[in-house]
């Protein structure tokens, strides 16, 4: 075997231009499928860690109440089941964010936004803190009960400036219609399409608005070591937690429905508050996945994308790989009755090039990994900025990738069993060749 790719080397090496040609088609496709994998890679994890910057947190407990009318509410108003149930997990529970939110609508000087506040103590939530960069304003405006920080798009949007008064209009937990006013204390660094969801307020003036009270929330968030732990942190929460209190738990899913993509996960436990019927709080425990299952699903599918493109692509190269391989067979006619009359199996003469078309798809890949690597390399140097449509899909601005291990192990599997069947017929004639007939052809 080993004296065999030894020859199958340097019949490749014999025809450089060629051979060149054959590795750079098969480059191509390997490159194209992983910058597509790449990009898909890093597309759900850069979300994740952006969407948990957004929210203080990768594991999330909601809790839920029914009225004496049987609409669903969600507040938080007892949270020791919580805390002791994260205690249990691990967790640290005393670094936690709690939060409000509202849907509101913001008025400044006849100008309207739709916005997404919300409420968190700005004293100890720590991670806030650390993460909300100002473009104008700052924490020292915060001591202001009615304190408002905007992203700069919205303030733009509304014209407001630092010290504004902004009128806010917005309905109760219960559904009443309320109106309130913040004071714009801050505008905060832009993300875009996702402006709309960068707005902070005190929680207990929030909550005021909401008609709550001042100690009670919607929102427990705390994060784990990395998004990567997420999963395994929200386990061990939900079975703390379930021992304490009722739990929301999602039924089994079918194969149909986990290839859904109108809802995420977290939607689908939203359903469950509006199916089920219970006294007291009820808890969702979640994860920022759980969020962004849609996310998930969609990088799958980009995935899948890439690998139905490098087929279509590599069913076009095998085409030109195929007729090359027969051309390669006819200019070794007389090569391979000599090999045959030397003792050269048919079956070493059809390994022979199937072994120069493994070289090849091998060799195909790796420059296609290579370039790949310098492509991805080069456009992760580019700065959008996070004041783009984009920022959400990209890490501080710069597009970033993620190549798996088994999404490349499956693209080169596939490439080299397409080039292997590119050249079997070839082979196959080449080794069904006379012997005396082919020494006796002409070069």
């Amino acid at each position: 075997m080993l004296t065999t790719l030894k020859i199958a080397f340097r019949n490749l090496s014999r025809q450089r231009r060629r051979t060149f040609l054959l590795i750079g088609a098969i480059a191509f496709g390997i490159l194209v499928v992983t910058v597509i994998n790449g990009f898909a890679g890093a597309f759900q994890r850069n979300v994740g860690a952006n969407m948990a910057q957004l929210f203080a947190g990768h594991v999330f407990v909601e809790g839920a109440e029914k009225t004496p009318k049987g609409k669903t509410v969600d507040i938080i108003r007892d949270d020791s089941a919580i805390q002791a149930a994260a205690r249990e997990a691990g967790l640290d529970a005393a670094s936690a964010a709690k939060r409000s939110s509202a849907q509101v609508t913001l008025v400044f000087a006849g100008k309207k936004a739709m916005q997404r506040i919300y409420g968190a103590d700005m004293e100890h939530e720590r991670y806030l803190r650390e993460r909300l960069a100002f473009k104008k304003g700052g924490w020292e405006n915060m001591a202001d009960p009615r304190a408002l920080v905007l992203s700069e798009g919205v303030a733009r949007r509304l014209k407001a400036e630092i010290g504004d008064r902004v009128l806010v209009q917005l309905k109760t937990l219960t559904g009443q219609n309320n109106v309130g006013e913040f004071v714009l204390a801050g505008i905060s660094q832009d993300m875009g399409l996702f402006s709309g969801m960068l707005a902070y307020a005190h929680r207990a003036y929030l909550n005021e608005l909401l008609d709550i009270g001042p100690e009670d929330y919607q929102l427990f968030g705390v994060l784990a070591d990395d998004l990567g732990k997420a999963e395994a942190v929200s386990v061990r929460l939900r079975a703390a937690l379930a021992d304490r209190a009722p739990v929301f738990v999602l039924p089994p899913q079918t194969a149909a429905e986990s290839g859904n993509l109108a809802q995420s996960r977290y939607q689908k436990l939203l359903k469950l508050a509006k199916d089920e019927s219970w006294k007291g709080t009820k808890y969702r425990v979640f994860t920022i996945n759980d969020m962004l299952s849609q996310i998930e699903q969609f990088a799958a599918i980009l995935n899948l994308v890439a690998l139905q493109i490098l087929v279509v692509l590599f069913v076009i190269i095998m085409v030109g790989i195929t007729n090359t391989f027969r051309m390669i067979m006819y200019e070794r006619v007389r090569e391979i009755g000599t090999m045959r009359a030397l003792g050269f199996r048919r079956s070493g003469i059809r390994s022979l090039f199937l072994f120069e078309a493994g070289l090849l798809a091998t060799a195909g890949a790796l420059a296609g990994w290579a370039a790949a690597a310098a492509v991805m390399g080069v456009l992760s140097l580019f700065d959008f900025g996070t004041d783009t449509v984009f920022a959400l899909l990209m890490k501080n601005g710069h597009l970033s990738f993620s190549v798996q291990a088994p999404q490349a192990a499956a693209g080169y599997a596939i490439v080299l069993v397409l080039t292997l069947l590119a050249a079997f017929m070839p082979a196959r004639k080449a080794a069904r060749l006379d012997p005396a007939a082919a020494l006796r052809t002409a070069n």
